[in-house]
């Protein structure tokens, strides 16, 4: 007896087995370059300035503008992941970031820069996007290997941001650093297009683009599992924003004298760390999510000890950087994976609630740390840091017990 033959439209229904390696690790590069984006003018700001003539005091404003796209981009693009196709989703807005760079490296007028800087901002969150595709592709059993291989590539792309900016931009001027990235947004669009597979099709109704968005803030009521990973988020980026944004300060100073490229240089520790990604989802895929969590905020806390001890040593600092990198990675990657295993219909709205307050962590450990710094110095900077992860792990270890 023969097995009946499967039509055309039964094979297209038909779910795909799972998310190959190779296929995982281009997706964790398209993230990585995705939200490279953001952090690319960093150590750019001085150039910048200079090429427009704008004022020191007011170049920040091209770090705020793109985070605050950023934080837009969160809540009006990823949430479309629940709605519409998410490969062409990804595609359309590498295809956006494309022209976003180009604008950016060409623009002739500092306005018109400072609006493609926000522009590249949203679409950077294409990355939170990636993840939550990636997570739905990937076969029962292996989400956590998958969402820790695909993050390990947005941790590499933070922290690489800084060194690649100032060798481009040392090179060739800041111009190119803009120009580089969106030719290479635009081979990973194409490659995205004819490598990564068809999404399962989804048969949940379909809802308005607003009632969309505002399911985001509805999910936080709904879900405690969103609004302790949130929390949690919230705390952890908090506490490694406070490590890296001041940091520059110190290294910059006597005894130690650092260029801008060789400070860079320490976000090479910082990716060692996202090691701790890829072990976070194998433990994750072993119904150990909850305890890698513990483990991992456990190390983000005991990696504030080095960093104080900065003073005797540079090397000190890079192993707090790889300790506190791992942890946070750790505790990321749990994060996701319980959070996807609640309303698999919703990834992309849970994603969006989650990574919000992620962003609002980094923007409070961005402006607490500088404050802190300028009145206690890096000692100070290293207590804010430890009793940032310390109320991160009392939070942790409360909502575990419940």
């Amino acid at each position: 007896m023969t097995a009946p033959t499967r039509t055309p439209a039964a094979a297209a229904e038909a779910p795909p087995r799972g998310l190959p390696p190779a296929v995982a690790w281009l997706l964790s590069v398209a993230c990585g370059l995705a939200v490279a984006n953001v952090y690319y003018s960093q150590p750019l700001l001085d150039l910048i300035a200079r090429d427009y003539g704008i004022d020191p005091a007011t170049i920040g404003l091209v770090g705020t503008l793109t985070q605050i796209g950023y934080a837009l981009g969160l809540l009006l693009l990823v949430p479309l992941g629940d709605h519409v196709n998410r490969r062409t989703l990804i595609t359309s807005q590498l295809g956006l970031s494309v022209l976003a760079l180009t604008a950016v490296a060409l623009a002739p007028s500092a306005p018109l820069m400072l609006a493609a800087m926000a522009a590249v901002g949203v679409l950077a969150v294409v990355a939170q996007v990636v993840v939550a595709y990636a997570a739905s592709l990937a076969a029962p059993g292996d989400q956590g290997r998958v969402v820790g291989t695909v993050t390990s590539g947005i941790v590499v792309g933070i922290l690489l941001a800084r060194t690649v900016a100032g060798t481009i931009g040392g090179l060739a001027g800041w111009r190119a650093v803009y120009l580089t990235s969106a030719v290479a947004t635009a081979a990973m669009a194409l490659v995205v297009a004819v490598v990564v597979p068809p999404e399962r099709r989804r048969t949940a109704g379909r809802i308005g683009y607003l009632r969309l968005v505002g399911s985001v803030f509805a999910l936080f009521a709904q879900e405690r599992v969103l609004r302790v990973r949130a929390v949690l988020a919230l705390l952890t980026f908090t506490s490694v924003t406070v490590l890296l944004t001041p940091m520059v300060l110190p290294l910059a100073a006597p005894p130690f004298n650092l260029s801008h490229t060789e400070i860079g240089l320490f976000g090479l520790a910082g990716a060692a760390g996202a090691l701790g990604a890829g072990y976070a989802g194998r433990q994750a895929d072993r119904g150990r999510a909850e305890r890698t969590a513990g483990l991992g905020l456990v190390a983000m806390l005991v990696g504030w000890l080095p960093a104080a001890l900065l003073a005797h040593s540079v090397w000190w600092l890079v192993l707090a950087m790889v300790v506190i990198d791992y942890g946070l990675q750790s505790v990321h990657v749990a994060n996701q994976h319980l959070l996807y295993q609640v309303r698999p219909e919703a990834q992309s709205r849970l994603t969006a609630g989650y990574m919000l307050l992620y962003s609002a962590g980094c923007a409070a450990g961005a402006i607490l740390s500088t404050v802190v710094y300028d009145h206690g110095g890096w000692t100070a900077v290293c207590l804010l840091g430890a009793a940032t992860s310390l109320a991160a792990l009392g939070y942790w270890w409360a909502a575990a017990r419940r």
